[in-house]
């Protein structure tokens, strides 16, 4: 995650597409142990970040939602 903005280094797209990656190879299997563990906590890792992304677009989509209302009601 960025300091200064709080939103992650890498695009949701980006991460999405690793997740996707991350968990085909999980599941076809022939890695080891310590691959598989590796590729289970990128997966965690990628998750956590496309979380933030639709919270973060959550957030907006609430705050927007929140200022067309009160432009309504004056």
């Amino acid at each position: 995650m960025t300091e200064a903005t709080g939103t992650p280094e890498i695009p949701y797209e980006q991460a999405r597409d690793e997740l996707i990656s991350v968990v085909q190879r999980l599941e076809t299997g022939g890695t080891s142990l310590d691959e598989s563990l590796a590729l289970w906590e990128r997966g965690e890792q990628l998750a956590g970040i496309c979380q933030q992304w639709l919270d973060g677009a959550r957030s907006r989509l609430a705050a927007a939602a929140r200022q067309d209302a009160d432009s309504d009601e004056t």
